[in-house]
Order: structure tokens, then C-alpha cells, then sequence
């Protein structure tokens, strides 16, 4: 069994006061304003696309198609803008360039429990592809990956062991059990012995014990029991689960898939609570990741005539937990919230 000591488990980063880990955030990024930026970059034009425009039209590294609505033209462009708005790069190649070198092993967790439209998308994927390009990743250092093959497929991914880049499920291959504070779990493999780096691609939703399915959730799928972690809201295993190192030091990059949200019944697809938000969300610190996905849901609950998921008895409380364990800010006035639009 590993243990995290209570050193690693209880340490942020050095005392920054706004808890973002050095080897999550460039140095320079992180100096500019002493926040934890987050981008919200929308394309009014992705979810429009009567000539087909996919990733295999524009001839890129295609992982699988799962929504026609999106523009993968305007796709790329929103992942470009925003990484150059994230990073203050000057060009695409130079914002992937700041943030992975080519030497890297890059792992892109995908959440594929519930099929299409609940899952995040692989038109996305291809983008994310498309940038570690830039910054001279080799495909065959590419690992898009799940809990297993099935789900993945069932969210439209084309798995792949072969040449080029690899999509696959983790298929039962995990670690001796790994204990954080109170979380007990075995890790997947490919996120502890087969990647240096890591892009966390969640996608937004309600969830109805979590509150919210977002950046953190997204790891009850790199562990072999997220069943028993769903008690009192997930507080606090979704804090210690992201604590532990192989999570925590491996991060590199979040986006989140925010183009069709959906505010209620989550976490499986209801299309009845759907909206076209046409957004990504780029950051490196998970709990200001996940605070603008609650804001975000929030927002859309009070549009519609929903309750606060406070008052639905779902409090997303595991972001104040995480917040205490310095894995980033839940505080708003530390946070920079760059919106950009095209």
C-alpha cells in the first residue's frame, strides 16, 4: 500500500497566499497578478456547422467524432486564442511551447461514464492533440485515456494500442492502494507509470450527489472505487484524491468542455437541462477551475427556475476542503477571469 505522508498530504505550495502549485503554473503566469487565472473562451460559431467541418475533414489526428454540431474550424480557433490568452503567448505554437516540452509523456483524462453528450467530447481532444503538436509532443507520446475501452467507445472514441496516438481504458490495470487522509484507492497505471504530464479535459454538468462534475470529479475516474467516495458530497475525498502527487505534480493544463453544460439530473445526459453555453475553460488550478463551473451552473439554475444546489441538499463543499488544503483558491477576489469571445 502507498501512503502519502502528512506532510505531502497537509503542503500546498510555498506560502503564495493564493495556493497554486509551482508545478502546475509557470512561473510566469502566476507572477503577472498573483491570481489563478481562468479563461473563458467563447466561439458564438462553434456549435454552427452546416459544411461538416470535423477533425478528419481538416485532416487532423482524429480519437473519434461524437457531435456534429461542432465547427471543428472554430474549435481550434477557441483552443488557440485561449491558450495564447491563458499563457500571454504571442502565437499558439509559443503558448503550447510554455507549458510542455517534447520529451513529454502528456496523459488526456476524458470523462466517458455516460456516453455522448455527458462525456467530453473527442472533437475537443483532436484540438488538444493538434497543440501538444506544436510544442513537438510525439503522437506516440499521446495517451488519451479512461476507466475502460466500453465507456470510451460508447462516447465515441476509437481506441487505439497501436502507432500514433493511443486511446484506451485503463482496463483494471491500477496500483497497490494508495491512502490520502481518508481516500483509499488504487490509481490507474497509466497515470502513475506510463505519462510525465497531464491535461485534465472534464466536461461541466450537475452532478446529484457532488453538486457539480468538473475538473476534480473527473479523477473518480482515475481510481478503481469512486463508488465509496460519493458520501457527504465527496467531501473530502475529492480534496485528498486530487492531493495525492501522481494528480497533483502531473497537472499541467485543464480545459474543460463547456459548449452544451446541461444544469440538473446529472451526471447522465439530460438533454431536457441542456444549453448552448459554446465555451471552453483553460487553468491550472482545480479549485478555481471548479468554482467558475459551480458559478456557471448556478447561474443557469436560477435562469430557469431551478433552486440553488445548496438549497437542492447538493453544496458543493469539497471546493472550501480543497481551498484549505492549498490545491488552489475558492476565493474569487484571487482569481483573474479572462473572457474572451470570437
Amino acid at each position: 500500500m502507498v501512503r502519502i505522508s502528512r506532510r505531502d498530504f497537509l503542503k500546498g505550495t510555498a506560502a503564495t497566499g493564493v495556493g497554486i502549485y509551482a508545478t502546475m503554473l509557470p512561473i510566469e503566469l502566476s507572477a503577472e497578478s498573483g491570481k489563478s487565472r481562468v479563461v473563458i473562451m467563447t466561439g458564438s460559431g462553434v456549435l454552427k456547422n452546416p459544411d461538416g467541418v470535423s477533425p478528419t475533414s481538416l485532416g487532423m489526428d482524429s480519437v473519434g467524432e461524437s457531435d456534429k454540431t461542432i465547427n471543428q474550424s472554430v474549435l481550434n480557433s477557441m483552443l488557440g486564442q485561449g491558450m495564447q490568452a491563458f499563457t500571454s503567448a504571442k502565437s499558439d505554437a509559443a503558448a503550447w511551447k510554455k507549458l510542455f516540452k517534447p520529451t513529454d509523456v502528456v496523459g488526456l483524462k476524458v470523462n466517458c461514464l455516460f456516453a455522448k453528450g455527458a462525456s467530453t467530447r473527442p472533437e475537443l481532444v483532436a484540438g488538444i492533440i493538434s497543440g501538444l503538436k506544436l510544442a513537438g509532443v510525439k503522437p506516440d507520446n499521446i495517451i488519451v485515456w479512461d476507466r475502460n475501452d466500453r465507456e470510451m467507445v460508447r462516447a465515441g472514441f476509437v481506441i487505439n494500442r497501436g502507432p500514433g496516438v493511443k486511446v484506451y481504458g485503463t482496463e483494471g490495470d491500477y496500483e497497490e492502494p494508495t491512502t490520502a487522509g481518508s481516500f483509499n484507492g488504487r490509481l490507474s497505471k497509466i497515470l502513475t507509470q506510463k505519462i510525465t504530464a497531464l491535461i485534465n479535459l472534464p466536461i461541466l454538468k450537475d452532478h446529484n450527489m457532488t453538486g457539480i462534475s468538473c475538473t476534480m470529479k473527473n479523477h473518480y475516474g482515475s481510481h478503481d472505487n469512486p463508488g465509496e467516495h460519493h458520501r457527504n458530497g465527496g467531501d473530502p475525498f475529492l480534496a485528498e484524491l486530487n492531493s495525492i502527487p501522481a494528480i497533483r505534480d502531473k497537472t499541467r493544463l485543464i480545459v474543460t468542455d463547456a459548449l452544451k453544460p446541461f444544469c440538473n439530473g446529472g451526471p447522465g445526459y439530460k438533454p431536457e437541462y441542456v444549453w448552448d453555453y459554446n465555451s471552453l475553460l483553460i487553468a491550472t488550478d482545480p479549485v478555481a477551475m471548479d468554482y467558475q463551473g459551480w458559478q456557471i451552473i448556478e447561474a443557469r439554475r436560477q435562469e430557469v427556475g431551478l433552486p440553488s444546489l445548496a438549497d437542492s441538499g447538493r453544496p458543493t463543499k469539497f471546493l472550501a476542503t480543497a481551498a484549505g488544503m492549498n490545491l488552489g483558491t475558492d476565493d474569487p477576489s484571487k482569481m483573474e477571469i479572462v473572457l474572451r469571445t470570437i
